[in-house]
């Protein structure tokens, strides 16, 4: 599997498979890390690989395509897989998040937010990745992403309140800009 999906979806599929197929196969989760733009690129040089498999011998298969190419290959089983993709995606918004509610503080004490950003990004464990105060986050993955973890997590009665709060935050931010642009523009 190279979408991204739910935690239990490779254990849907192997159930489906196994009502109409006796012979053997494997699941596989292999999400992809394609960044719009970039996506050849990403594919040809990526920083890293997950290959979820159910079998020791079903991963080391996936991992000889990639060796060619890949450096850091990560071999897990498929829910742990499966979960990489979401986790990543939702952390990179909550991190989005965190800037602009940054950003709309120091609008109000008089902080230079550019300056905020770039101190806490000289922090090798922050880095400067994702600190641009904005309109908040949005594209084809991370909003379905963020609700996909947050829908998948609640399902297992498990609530995730860092991301919920990231994905409250960048709703209300949206509503923020609209403000913000018709002061400076009139109504929209």
């Amino acid at each position: 599997d190279k979408s991204t999906v739910p935690v239990g979806t490779g254990k849907q599929v192997r159930e489906m498979v196994e009502k109409n197929y006796t012979g053997k196969f494997h699941v596989v989760s292999n999400p992809e890390f394609l960044r719009e733009g970039t996506a050849i690129d990403d594919f040809m040089k990526p920083d890293r690989v997950v290959i979820g498999s159910e079998t020791e011998e079903a991963g080391e298969k996936i991992k000889k395509l990639y060796e060619p190419i890949a450096k850091n290959i990560l071999l897990t089983n498929v829910e742990t897989s499966e979960l990489i993709k979401y986790a990543a995606n939702t952390f990179l918004a909550t991190k989005i998040s965190y800037i602009n509610e940054l950003a709309n503080f120091s609008e109000k004490v008089g902080a230079d937010i550019e300056k905020v950003a770039e101190g806490m990004g000289l922090d090798s464990r922050i880095s400067d990745k994702f600190l641009n105060a904005g309109t908040g986050y949005g594209g084809s993955c991370f909003p379905k992403d963020v609700q996909a973890l947050i829908f998948t997590a609640n399902k297992n009665n498990v609530r995730l309140r860092v991301a919920e709060a990231a994905e409250e935050a960048n709703a209300i931010q949206k509503k923020i800009m609209i403000v913000k642009g018709e002061k400076l523009l009139g109504d929209f």
